[in-house]
This record gives C-alpha cells, sequence and structure tokens, in this order.
C-alpha cells in the first residue's frame, strides 16, 4: 500500500509510537554529569521523557524540547505529560496509571475518565491561552509556540469538553462515534478481506508482531483492539464514551474540492502496545507455562506506567509510595478533586519540556542559542528524512542521533524494513553523522555520532 492513503494500516496521523520507550541519555557513550539537553522529532508520545527521567540521577538535569508533526499530537503530549504530573493527593497511583493507559491507547473510555479528561482539558486550555512570557509549568512550556499554534491548541482542548446538555451538541454538531469511525478505517485497511478479519487479525500477530519478538501481545487483547480500538480494559466499568484525544481531520479530494472529515486517522494495525508493552526489567512479567507467557502486553503496560509514575514522584523529591500503600487503593469518587491546576502539578527537580512550533526544526541551525547545543537528537520513523546535514550545527561535539526504524511498520515486508534501515543509514552518512560502533545492534533504533574529522 503507498504511504499516506486512509488504507493503510499505520495511519496518516501518529498517536503513539511504534517503538519502545528509551532512556536516550543511554542511548549514546557515556553519559555526563551535566544539563542534558535531548530534542525529540515526532516521537508523538512521552514514553521516551517518561524513560529518561527514570534514569536520571539526582545529580542530573534534563531539559527536553518536543517538536510534532500537528497540534493535536502536541495537545495530546501535554494531556499525557498533565495526567503524568498529577500528585498522588489526587489521584492514587494505581488510577493514575490506568487512566493514563485507558487515554493514551482506547478508543472508547469510561464515564470516570471522561470527567477526568474534561477537567484537564480545561486547565490545559486557560495555560495555554494565558501564559504570555513565563510557562505556568516547567514540563507543560507553550510559550515558544506561535500564538495561531497556542490558538489551535485552545480550540482542540475545547473540543475534548462534550457540551452538558444534549440540545446543545445537536444544535451545532453530531458527536464522532467512535465504533463507527473504527470499523470505517478497518474496512478501508481490509477492503474485501473484512469478512475474514479474524484470520487477518490472527496472522498479523502471530506472523508479525510475535515473529518479530511481541509473544507477549495476548490474541484475545490484540483481537479486540483491532476490532473496536479497545486496548486496555483494566477495571469493570463500560467502555463506550469516545476518546476525543484520539480524533482528528483528514483532507480528501472529493470531485475536485478539498473536505476535511473527522475521524480516526491513526494506526489500526501495530497497536498501543509497542510503547511499554513488550519490554521490561522485571523478568517475572516475561514467565511463561507450556511455552505461553503468563502475563500480558496490557500486564506489562501497566507494571511498566506504575514504575515510571513511582520515578517521577521520588523526583519530585517526596518518598516513593510503597507497593502496600497503593496496591489496593480505589479509585477516588470525588472527581472534583481531581481538576488539578496547572500550578499545583508536581515539579520535578531538574526537568523541564519545551514544545517548538511545527515548522521549527531547520530553522533551529540559523539560532546562535541552538548552536551545537543538543546532547540527544530522536527522529521517530516519520521524520528521518528530515535529518540534514544543518543538524551537525545544532548537535554537540558528543551528541547521538537516535533514529526510529520500520521493524513495528506491519504493512512492510521484511525486505522494505531491511531498505528503510539502508535509507536512514544513508541519510545519516549524507547529514555529517555515522553509526555508533560501540554498541549491540538493535533493529528497533539507529544510533549515529558526528562524524570524526
Amino acid at each position: 500500500m503507498s504511504a499516506g492513503r486512509a488504507a493503510e494500516g499505520a495511519g496518516c496521523v501518529t498517536w503513539w509510537g511504534l517503538s519502545p520507550a528509551r532512556d536516550l541519555l543511554a542511548a549514546g557513550p557515556a553519559r555526563r554529569e551535566e544539563e542534558a539537553n535531548v530534542l525529540l522529532v515526532g516521537s508523538a508520545d512521552p514514553r521516551h521523557i517518561l524513560k529518561t527521567i527514570s534514569g536520571l540521577r539526582i545529580e542530573e538535569s534534563l531539559h527536553v524540547w518536543v517538536i510534532e508533526s500537528s497540534m493535536e499530537v502536541v495537545a495530546r503530549q501535554l494531556l499525557l505529560l498533565y495526567l503524568a504530573l498529577m500528585p498522588q493527593e489526587s489521584m492514587g497511583l494505581n488510577e493514575k496509571t490506568e487512566v493514563y493507559l485507558e487515554v493514551f491507547g482506547n478508543g472508547e473510555i469510561r464515564a470516570q475518565t471522561e470527567e477526568i479528561l474534561r477537567h484537564a482539558a480545561s486547565e490545559l486550555s486557560l495555560c495555554v491561552t494565558e501564559t504570555m512570557e513565563t510557562a505556568a509549568h516547567p514540563c507543560l512550556n507553550t510559550t515558544l509556540l506561535k500564538f495561531k499554534e497556542r490558538d489551535e491548541l485552545a480550540r482542540i482542548f475545547k473540543s475534548w469538553i462534550p457540551p452538558q446538555s444534549s440540545s446543545s451538541s445537536s444544535e451545532h454538531s453530531v458527536p464522532i462515534v467512535m465504533s463507527k469511525a473504527w470499523d470505517y478505517r478497518v474496512r478501508q485497511h481490509l477492503g474485501t478481506r473484512y469478512d475474514s478479519k479474524k484470520g487477518c487479525f490472527d496472522w498479523d500477530l502471530t506472523m508479525k508482531l510475535q515473529d518479530k519478538g511481541c509473544g507477549v501481545i495476548n490474541k484475545q487483547q490484540y483481537v479486540k483492539w483491532r476490532e473496536r480500538g479497545l486496548a486496555f480494559e483494566m477495571r469493570e466499568g463500560v467502555y463506550q464514551i469516545t476518546n476525543p484525544t484520539l480524533l482528528s481531520s483528514r483532507v480528501f479530494r472529493q470531485r475536485g474540492n478539498k473536505v476535511a472529515v473527522r475521524g480516526y486517522w491513526g494506526d489500526i494495525v501495530s497497536s498501543p502496545y509497542l510503547a511499554f508493552g513488550i519490554e521490561t526489567d522485571d523478568k517475572s512479567l516475561l514467565k511463561r507455562q507450556n511455552e505461553k507467557h503468563i502475563k500480558t502486553a496490557q500486564d506489562i503496560s501497566f507494571a511498566n506506567v506504575q514504575a515510571l509514575f513511582q520515578s517521577l514522584s521520588s523526583r519530585r523529591g517526596c518518598p516513593t509510595p510503597s507497593q502496600s500503600d497503593t496496591e489496593g487503593q480505589e479509585p477516588s469518587t470525588h472527581i472534583a478533586e481531581k481538576s488539578v491546576p496547572i500550578k499545583d502539578l508536581m515539579r520535578l527537580s531538574g526537568l523541564s519540556v519545551t514544545f517548538l512550533p511545527l515548522d521549527s526544526l531547520p530553522k533551529l541551525p540559523e539560532k546562535e542559542k541552538y548552536s551545537h547545543f543538543f546532547k540527544t537528537i530522536y527522529l521517530s520513523t516519520t521524520c528521518v528524512h528530515q535529518l540534514g546535514p544543518t543538524m551537525t550545527q545544532i548537535a554537540a561535539p558528543d551528541a547521538v542521533v537516535v533514529m526510529e526504524l520500520a521493524k513495528y511498520v506491519l504493512d512492510l515486508n521484511k525486505d522494505q524494513e531491511a531498505g528503510f534501515a539502508k535509507k536512514v543509514a544513508s541519510i545519516a552518512l549524507e547529514a555529517g553523522f555515522e553509526p555508533w560502533c560501540d554498541r549491540k545492534s538493535d533493529d528497533v533504533h539507529a544510533v549515529f555520532t558526528p562524524e570524526t574529522k
């Protein structure tokens, strides 16, 4: 299938990354005890930010700079960071992990989650419209965005807040039903194979994902996600409210005219399990019984995200909550308590996240501030072509460039996947970067350093 078609499984908007979370400061040569400036281009979600924070030593500081391809993705990054930074006084660790994964990977969410999402969207809308010179929170810094981009963010956040009465919604627009939007994408992708879709789903799992080492992805959970867009169901509840953070507009040509159609235009093949659910340092989660994994990618995602959130709490300077304190925690029924103002979110020692304008990457080398500035530059699969010769001007002398490969883009065959890896190496070489050889081979990311002269 040609890239960019609506029928392509990966979609045209990246809601989650197609690779596991990485500590980007551990990706290259030995790190130094200093402030590290890391540039993320098209990472799609905060997985690398959270993982890199978890690897920080107490004396180290980290400033992450984020460039995305659309304001919808920026809005979702801000929301996910907001949820990650909610203090435990407002939401227990278990519940925060559940809500985060639900918003992250589910097309439909519970009523309780919608309430939390509505409050968060309201706070974030105020944050981007009121902030002028100084960021309301160091990890939600949108001050460098253009005015029109901040206006667009505010519009997106407001679109996530459902009207309070059904009459007002019917007067303005018909709400999108995610189950129908999702099914439309599945039909477009499978075409004549739609009637045998379960066989197609099983083939993609066993012959592609599991063949690539993703044996922990449970068949029942994967098929349910492929059918309905529900990746994470961790608590008894009804998942039937559209997750508005996964909606966007796509422009189609109809009879010579361009028409914007709102719907779900993201990944329907690879799955959100890749970000947190296929790798873990806790080997007990990878145990097998009768050749089958005991734990699922959902279980591993929960354990990994919870551990990342615990590391945030320790970075805050508070004692990490013990398992006994959080294990049996029930979600609070007082949703209003979870309307946390931006200023009351956790502030993490030595950490900041700044969002840059969508078109800023080619302009960074022109600014003195960013001269040999970035310790690490990360480019996703969809953005590797943006690495050009001018990037050596913003890379520190000992910089590391991490480029996401196409291992988990399931629409590609093995030859195309290998061809993509060769293309990435060629792009890096032309830009003035050479492969970093002091590492074990990795078919998920390619790592480069500035050429030695």
